[in-house]
């Protein structure tokens, strides 16, 4: 103890000798911080008469906060200073920052936490970031990457843990949860309205800012929006009007109810534009098409000429081909004329573990010459692939191997892409086993057995298609695979069954008939997940799908009250639809 009071002093007595002078014709310095500004070059404090607070000069300062004390660094490290420019304290850390509600945030040496004025530590624990407290809660990061609000004594404010917290203002704050929802919570952590958006901001004068799958617009307490329309971006309402951003680009002013009130630039395009865009989308489905038959993605990087050359090209149609590449953001090309894959173009390479080049043939060939039917499909309720080709499409891909291999293929990259997603968002810790019925390659099996270690699982489906299924090695003691058919008796029974992707393959008389196939094969009580896109009542989203299955399969994307009645005739009850981030929701439902 004794050595520790004379290091004290030891260190009292060096600031006594370095150079802490005031400056002179500056009244009352301890009062001047109140309207100090920062030096233009953030080495020192201004007086409002633009002298500077004190002689010294620091690495770097920040604005000074009550009680009077603001950031600084220089060769020791980082602290909080007077306004006179002296230490407030012994201790140095890697950074600090400002004074809210008596704390401030410092990134120690060990970690992250709030001090006080006089450097004491508020809590003895550390995290991996620390926010600032307003309204008395402060958001803070923990070591596994979650976020939660403490309290002013560094206490926890609730139980949850969230993947994301922001700030309070006015006793609220934003969260996200795992899928990447955002909701508002009270100061003890209580959900204020229970809906849950893409983004969101707290509330300024009774309104938030929401993103929904439609887009932004504003939302009142109760979460609920207060017009239809949205928009690309919105702005908070200020006094009772807010600028808003369209998507063709325009910026108009609304009031609250969402009519416009000013039109302050017009539309970027044009709606004839817009529309003759979309008119002619078949361009980059074609395009994108026919880069995968050449294998233009296996020869890159390469010049216009070379891939010429090498895939056999008319004079000038590898440039022309890689020109449109780059415009569709496929590739990218540098000051010697060799044009390289991007992120988005290298998809469309074979050897990608995310390839969409199966995919593209696809769009491209079947799905392209389908939608060539859709007038049919809309007049007589059959499916243009069928009208097209004497054959239902499940039927015309048995009959073609490799054009069976290439589809599954190209949905086994989606499915990859995606079910990790889905797998965080399918609870299955009281289930020792679940069946994967129609489960195609059992990507979304192989995620649930990563996430669930204790868990078996079996895929069903159609004998040519399991015979193409490989389970990998980490799960592959855990996971079966059985020949089975959706609207024959199945040959496995569980407790647990999932229909991933599945139902909207058909209309309503066969996704019924699949439904009471999987109400055999479980007891009373059992959990039935459906993974599918869920539509909207209101929100046009989904549409264009919707329409791509009617085309191809008969099948339809459905809302949640389409998929209750499903249950319901089918001897099942909907509990709830949990969103993935993705473009599927886990629909759960139990057999009755």
């Amino acid at each position: 103890m004794a050595a520790k009071e004379e290091g004290k002093a030891a260190w009292h007595a060096e600031l006594g000798r370095e150079e802490f002078s005031l400056i002179p014709g500056v009244p009352n310095p301890a009062d001047a911080w109140k309207t100090s500004a920062l030096s233009p070059d953030g080495t020192h404090h201004l007086a409002r008469d633009g002298q500077p607070l004190y002689s010294r000069r620091f690495h770097e300062v920040l604005k000074f906060h009550p009680p009077g004390l603001a950031p600084a660094r220089d060769g020791s490290g980082a602290y909080h200073i007077t306004p006179e420019g002296m230490a407030a304290y012994e201790d140095r850390h890697r950074r600090t920052f400002g004074f809210y509600e008596g704390r401030a945030a410092v990134d120690a040496e060990d970690g992250w936490l709030h001090i006080l004025p006089d450097g004491r530590q508020l809590y003895p624990g550390r995290y991996s970031w620390c926010g600032n407290f307003q309204g008395g809660r402060c958001a803070i990061r923990r070591s596994d990457g979650s976020y939660l609000h403490i309290t002013l004594d560094g206490g926890p404010a609730y139980s949850q843990r969230y993947r994301y917290a922001g700030d309070f203002r006015d006793g609220l704050a934003v969260t996200q949860r795992a899928d990447g929802r955002h909701s508002h919570i009270d100061c003890r952590g209580g959900l204020l309205h229970g809906r849950w958006f893409l983004d969101l901001d707290v509330y300024h004068k009774g309104y938030a800012r929401a993103r929904d799958d439609a887009g932004w617009c504003h939302v009142d307490l109760m979460g609920m929006p207060l017009y239809q329309h949205r928009f690309r971006a919105v702005e908070p309402f200020y006094n009772g009007q807010a600028r808003v951003e369209g998507f063709d680009g325009s910026l108009s002013v609304i009031d609250e109810t969402g009519k416009t009130v000013l039109q302050l630039r017009p539309a970027l395009r044009s709606p004839l534009e817009e529309l003759s865009a979309d008119m002619v989308g078949l361009w980059k489905t074609q395009t994108i098409r026919a880069t995968v038959e050449l294998g233009v993605f296996e020869v890159l990087p390469a010049s216009a000429e070379e891939v010429e050359k090498r895939l056999q090209l008319i004079e000038s149609g590898g440039r022309r081909l890689m020109r449109a590449l780059v415009e569709l953001g496929l590739t990218l090309r540098d000051g010697d004329g060799v044009y390289y894959a991007t992120e988005r173009g290298s998809h469309l390479r074979r050897s990608h573990p995310l390839s969409l080049a199966d995919a593209a043939l696809h769009w491209g060939r079947e799905s392209y010459q389908a939608w060539d039917r859709l007038l049919h499909a809309l007049e007589t309720g059959s499916p243009g692939f069928a009208e097209l080709e004497g054959t239902g499409f499940f039927e015309w891909l048995r009959a073609r191997p490799e054009g069976l291999r290439g589809y599954h293929e190209a949905m086994a990259s989606y499915a990859r892409h995606d079910y990790e997603a889905v797998a965080h968002a399918v609870d299955l810790r009281g289930h020792s086993s679940v069946l994967d019925a129609g489960g195609g390659s059992g990507e979304l099996s192989f995620a649930l057995l990563r996430v669930f270690p204790e868990l078996t699982a079996a895929i069903m489906d159609r004998p040519e298609v399991v015979r193409m299924a490989a389970v990998p090695e980490d799960v592959v003691d855990r996971c079966s695979i059985i020949a089975g058919d959706l609207f024959q008796e199945w040959p496995a029974r569980s407790d647990a069954v999932l229909l991933a992707r599945v139902l909207h393959d058909w209309p309503d008389d066969d996704a019924l008939r699949i439904l009471r196939r999987a109400r055999e094969a479980m007891p009373i009580g059992g959990s039935l997940y459906v993974v599918e896109m869920v539509l909207g009542e209101t929100v046009p989203g989904g549409g264009l799908m919707d329409l791509h299955m009617l085309v191809m399969t008969g099948g339809m994307e459905r809302t949640e009250r389409q998929f209750a009645d499903l249950f319901d005739r089918a001897g099942f009850r909907l509990v709830d639809v949990a969103p993935t981030g993705s473009v599927s929701s886990v629909i759960r439902a139990l057999a009755v």
